[in-house]
């Protein structure tokens, strides 16, 4: 009887994992949409084409070697043999491999952020070459030290410090983030984005319905990336555990949304759609540290203060003339950082867990640090040997003929 029920809860907990790792997958199509509205027209084949391509990336290279620098042991493919109920009892409650297929998505996840920072003037190759880095050391050697439980060099343990991030407030999009701001700072803003004594020149996304879908994409995959942290749903405290998280992701959606729009309202005297969409995934990423001790009114909250925050560091970035034609800078750095310190307020650090401001602030320093650095070598490197960004003339007419020798919408006219 026992290991009929373990049995049952061993293939309950394994379905959940693959159906929210799908859901996480299908985070890719909403960066994809969404990085294609927000570029103009003439670059819109190869932003699509980076998108399904540094997916494969990460799939191939986190089973060559992330999935063990991360969490230690041998390649993935030595532990594929460990996968069915026999033995299972001492090694997990779900198959491992769906593990890995979770985890995975995740590393896509955060390379797919840099793609749109990068977007409309850097060569395809180049950023290949970059996530096979990214996605095979970068992000497993941080993720190594935060959900891997080791010590960051030897040197100190984040989770002796007090340091927690459920879903990856930091671990994933801060990541993300600290990469392309690395590329960005290398690769410099695009031609015509800031003009004499310090004008700002917008540079209006060609398909503003595309970006809009491509929003309501990543707000229902989502619900896989936190949900499917929670890690099992066959007991009632994991089920409960996990409404909790979905309910507390889809108000913190709603609530940075809606306060984008009204501090939008408020600074541009218009209501801004795209500041609208970075609110909703502002008050995603917000909540994805800690999605589930808050309540619902707190989630909307922190969610709302995402949203707020990202109007701002979207303004700001423009001033220090860092060019990031998404947005996605701020909504997954500036706000990935609001989210880890947030996690203290309703998950504070006792005995049985929980995080202390301190341990928020120097893991996401280490996270953020080592990121960085790592890749800002990379870029440069990359820099130095191949080059990073399109000639000008290449960026003029547009990276979709250059880089794919072919057009997203070819009947209609080229915009400049």
């Amino acid at each position: 009887m026992e290991n009929s029920i373990f049995e049952l809860s061993y293939a309950l907990d394994t379905f959940y994992f693959l159906v929210c790792g799908a859901l996480v997958m299908w985070m890719a199509a909403g960066f994809a949409m969404l990085e294609a509205g927000l570029v103009r027209s003439k670059n819109t084949t190869e932003i699509l084409l980076k998108n399904v391509a540094l997916y494969a990336v990460a799939c191939t290279m986190y089973m060559i070697c992330g999935y063990a620098i991360m969490y230690g042991g041998d390649i993935f493919l030595s532990t594929i043999a460990g996968d069915g109920v026999a033995g299972a009892e001492e090694a997990a409650t779900y198959a491992p491999s769906a593990d890995f297929f979770f985890q995975v998505v995740f590393v896509a996840t955060a390379m797919s952020i840099v793609s749109g920072a990068v977007a409309e003037r850097m060569k395809l190759w180049a950023f290949l070459v970059f996530a096979v880095v990214m996605t095979g050391f970068i992000y497993p050697m941080e993720g190594s030290w935060t959900w891997g439980g080791e010590s960051v060099f030897g040197l100190y343990s984040l989770g002796d410090l007090g340091f927690s991030d459920f879903a990856g407030s930091g671990i994933v999009h801060m990541a993300g983030a600290g990469a392309a701001l690395a590329g960005v700072l290398l690769l410099g803003a695009r031609k015509g984005k800031y003009g004499a004594n310090g004008q700002i020149n917008a540079i209006v996304g060609a398909n503003l319905p595309l970006a809009t879908l491509g929003t309501f994409i990543l707000w229902m995959g989502w619900f896989g990336f936190n949900g499917g942290s929670v890690l099992a749903t066959a007991t009632v405290e994991s089920a409960n555990s996990v409404a909790v998280v979905f309910m507390n992701t889809n108000a913190a959606a709603a609530g940075g949304l809606i306060a984008a729009l009204i501090t939008a309202r408020m600074v541009f005297g218009k209501a801004d759609l795209t500041m609208a969409l970075n609110g909703a995934l502002a008050g995603l990423v917000a909540i994805t540290a800690e999605p589930s001790t808050p309540s619902a009114l707190q989630a909307t909250l922190f969610g709302a203060l995402g949203g707020v925050l990202v109007v701002f560091a979207i303004l700001t970035l423009d001033k220090l003339k860092i060019d990031d034609p998404v947005g996605a800078i701020s909504v997954h750095g500036v706000v990935g950082f609001l989210g880890l310190m947030l996690v203290p307020v309703t998950n504070p650090l006792t005995e049985d867990g929980g995080a202390s401001f301190s341990g928020q602030l120097i893991g996401a320093l280490t996270i953020f640090g080592w990121v960085f650095i790592a890749s800002l070598i990379v870029w440069g490197i990359l820099k130095a040997v191949m080059g990073i960004r399109v000639s000008e003339e290449d960026e003029y007419e547009g990276v979709d003929i250059a880089e794919c020798g072919m057009e997203a919408y070819p009947e209609f006219t080229k915009s400049v």
